[in-house]
């Protein structure tokens, strides 16, 4: 495997492989995001080919959303046992067969078959979750600063590709968009299935930062089914106040982001005279500012208290949301909304992490932020289909993104009912 001969390369240069399983993590996480975010682009072009109305497209979009949450926590159990890459693989699969099968749907209920189930399947098997495992098996140093990178992947890649998509279905055609993408998502499963290990000791190395000189020994595979692991992981942590404190968080944070601003901010524009291009434009930017901002957190939140930087990320974020409507929708206004508010994008996943870690324990800290993140996208579900109703029933996009920003204002007060933990010098030197 060319995995081995570049392993042999790095380690001539005194570089470890989890490097080069950062980058090809990022990369299958960045492209198999895009198909998530892309649809928000061809709201407008299919109600105009196929009459399809707002709420209709947005109940699909919705359930494409609770999909790629739900799945989150059963592909951390997946990846357990048949391991990181071969789920990967099949992810994209999944993805890229959905998306060239939609090529020629004519009917609602295809759109949601494709989009809705089948994107949100695939994209959810390789969404937060993975970054979780890569991190967690081939890092014992610098793991804040990872999780921070590979969780930026997952929010830029659904917003970076926007002008790019949006750009070829302005002058092909949606369909064509459509196509560029699953040429991506072909090129990554290749770079997934040359370099992608499940573990270090599968290349005779140890996780970075391990200085252990014990034998290498594989971890012995429980006989726990994956459904069984997954369920009682969550029953377990629903007894915990805890659990229930971070789900609702969450669960506003999806609902502030992927599903209002994601999907319904190019129409919101388009109702102000804002055309596609720039409106895609403004989302780019903040999956620019995105990947910085996540980064920074991942950072922060080694060094300071997690509540503390949930307060902030979620505070400011609905302060931003209910001052939009007095940008006054001008270029500069919006940019200057574009680039605040992509800082704070998901900014909150690290220290959402640490929390979990902290209060489950390092071994079971990735399923219970599978469950957690399925109140991400359940959020991002219900304001999928919101926006789409506050369109067609009050004839606004703005109500909605205004009862967002109190949402996370609320958020923001609620984290800070988490009594502080004491983080072990252990858990900082991550």
């Amino acid at each position: 495997m060319l995995s081995d001969w570049l392993s042999n390369l790095l380690s001539r240069r005194n570089i470890h492989y989890a490097w080069a399983m950062v980058v090809v993590t990022f990369l299958a996480s960045l492209v198999s995001a895009a198909a998530v975010g892309a649809p928000g682009i061809f709201i407008v072009p299919m109600q105009m080919e196929f009459g399809w109305d707002t709420v209709q497209i947005s109940s699909a979009l919705s359930i494409r959303f609770v999909l790629f949450g739900l799945t989150a926590p059963f592909a951390a159990a997946l990846m357990s046992k048949y391991g990181p890459r071969t789920v990967t693989i099949t992810a994209i699969i999944v993805i890229m067969v959905s998306l060239m099968l939609s090529l020629g749907m004519t009917e609602v209920w295809q759109l949601i078959a494709l989009w809705g189930i089948g994107v949100g399947v695939g994209a959810g098997m390789t969404a937060l979750v993975l970054g979780a495992v890569v991190s967690s098996r081939w890092f014992n140093h610098r793991r804040g600063l990872v999780i921070g990178v590979l969780t930026a992947s997952n929010a830029t890649g659904q917003l970076i590709f926007m002008p790019l998509l949006a750009s070829v279905s302005d002058h092909y055609g949606w369909r064509w968009a459509l196509v560029v993408l699953s040429a991506l998502l072909a090129i990554v499963a290749i770079a997934v299935l040359m370099f992608m290990r499940d573990r270090p000791s599968e290349l005779g190395l140890r996780p970075y930062g391990d200085i252990s000189t014990d034998p290498i020994v594989e971890p012995v595979q429980s006989g726990e089914s994956i459904f069984s692991a997954t369920l009682t992981t969550l029953r377990d942590a629903a007894r915990t106040r805890v659990f229930w404190i971070l789900f609702a968080t969450f669960f506003i944070c999806g609902a502030s982001t992927a599903g209002l601003v994601q999907v319904h901010l190019i129409p919101l524009c388009g109702d102000f005279g804002i055309s596609p291009m720039q409106a895609s434009g403004l989302l780019a930017v903040m999956g620019v500012f995105d990947l910085i901002g996540t980064v920074l957190s991942g950072w922060l939140s080694d060094r300071f208290d997690s509540r503390h930087l949930l307060f902030w990320y979620y505070g400011l974020r609905g302060l931003s949301l209910i001052a939009l409507p007095y940008s006054d929708f001008t270029i500069w206004g919006l940019s200057v909304f574009a680039i605040f508010y992509g800082l704070d994008w998901i900014a909150t996943v690290p220290p959402t992490v640490r929390l979990a870690v902290n209060r489950f324990g390092p071994e079971r800290a990735g399923l219970v932020f599978g469950w957690v993140f399925a109140g991400h996208q359940i959020g991002a579900a219900v304001a999928a289909f919101a926006g789409g109703w506050s369109k067609e029933h009050l004839f606004s996009y703005l109500p909605a993104f205004f009862v967002a920003g109190v949402l996370c204002v609320l958020a923001s007060a609620v984290i800070m009912t988490i009594r502080r933990e004491k983080v072990t010098p252990a858990l900082l030197a991550q």
